[in-house]
C-alpha cells in the first residue's frame, strides 16, 4: 500500500497501532493528529489491555515530520500548529492509561525518537538507528526533547541533538535507556513484542495503570511545555537561516 494510513487491529487483546507514509513513514499534520486519536481511543477501548506502536515498511520507522510541510510554513501561528503535531501524540502516550510497547524495526530520527521514547517499553532491530537532526536545519529537537531526555538522561540527549549529522547505532540507544532488547531481525523483533504484549495481557491491568502513572510521575506540566516548546519551534522554522537550509531539501 503506497497511502499514508493509521490502523488500529486487536489480537488477542493486544491493540496494534500501525502507521505508514511512503516517504519513509515521515509524518505530516493529518497523520499525526489520526495517531494520536487513535492512541486515546485504544486506551478508552476494554477489549485492548496492551498497545503496540509499529509502522509499515520495513527500514524506517519514523523519519520525523514531513518535510514537505514543513517548508511550507509561512507564519508563527501555523508553525506552532505543525511542531504540536508530534506534542498531541506524546501527550496521548503519556496519558494513555494502558502500557504502550515499541517496535521499532528501522532507522528513527527527530519526532520518530521522540514516539520510541515515549512508549512504556520499547524493542527495536539491530538496524534501529537513531538520529537527532533538527539542529542541521536551523531549529532543535524542542518538542521530542522531554521525551527523550525522559527516557536516555540529559546526557545522552544532548550528546545526539549536538551531533546532528550522525545516526547511533541500536546498541548505543539500548545501553542509553532508549531499547529494552535489540533483535538481529525484524522476525525475532515480532515474535518477541508478541510474545511479551500477549504475556503482559495476563497480568491485573489495575496494576499495570497504577505502574503507568508512577513511570510517568513529574510530566504534567506537559501539555504545557510541548504547547511552549512547539511554540519556539515554530518561531525557528522561520528564520532566514532555516528558510535557506529548507530551499535546498526542495
Amino acid at each position: 500500500m503506497t497511502q499514508p494510513y493509521v490502523t488500529l487491529e486487536i489480537k488477542n487483546e493486544v491493540g496494534y497501532i500501525e502507521f505508514f507514509h511512503p516517504a519513509h513513514n515521515s509524518l505530516p499534520g493529518d497523520i499525526l493528529a489520526k495517531l494520536a486519536n487513535t492512541i486515546t481511543e485504544a486506551g478508552q477501548n476494554d477489549a485492548i489491555k496492551v498497545i503496540v506502536l509499529k509502522s509499515g515498511g520495513d527500514r524506517t520507522f519514523c523519519a520525523g515530520a514531513s518535510f514537505k510541510e514543513l517548508i511550507s510554513i509561512n507564519d508563527a501561528a501555523t508553525g506552532k500548529v505543525f511542531f504540536s503535531g508530534f506534542a498531541n501524540v506524546i501527550n496521548a502516550m503519556r496519558k494513555c492509561p494502558k502500557f504502550i510497547i515499541g517496535r521499532i524495526q528501522g532507522k528513527t530520527v527527530g519526532g520518530g525518537v521522540g514516539l520510541a521514547a515515549s512508549t512504556d517499553y520499547c524493542m527495536a532491530t539491530t538496524f534501529a538507528a537513531i538520529k537527532l537532526s533538527e539542529l542541521n536545519i536551523g531549529i532543535g529537537p524542542f518538542v521530542v526533547g522531554p521525551a527523550i531526555e525522559r527516557k536516555m538522561g540529559l546526557s545522552a540527549m544532548s550528546q545526539i541533538a549536538i551531533d546532528a549529522n550522525s545516526f547511533y547505532p541500536a546498541e548505543w540507544a539500548k545501553q542509553k535507556g532508549l531499547y529494552t532488547h535489540v533483535y538481529e531481525s525484524t522476525e525475532e523483533l515480532d515474535d518477541a513484542v508478541k510474545t511479551t504484549a500477549e504475556h503482559l495481557c495476563t497480568y491485573n491491568t489495575e496494576a499495570m495503570l497504577e505502574m503507568k502513572k508512577v513511570f510517568w510521575k513529574g510530566t504534567d506540566d506537559w501539555d504545557e511545555l510541548l504547547a511552549e516548546r512547539a511554540q519556539t519551534s515554530g518561531r525557528l522554522v522561520l528564520s532566514d537561516f532555516t528558510k535557506e537550509k529548507l530551499k535546498t531539501y526542495k
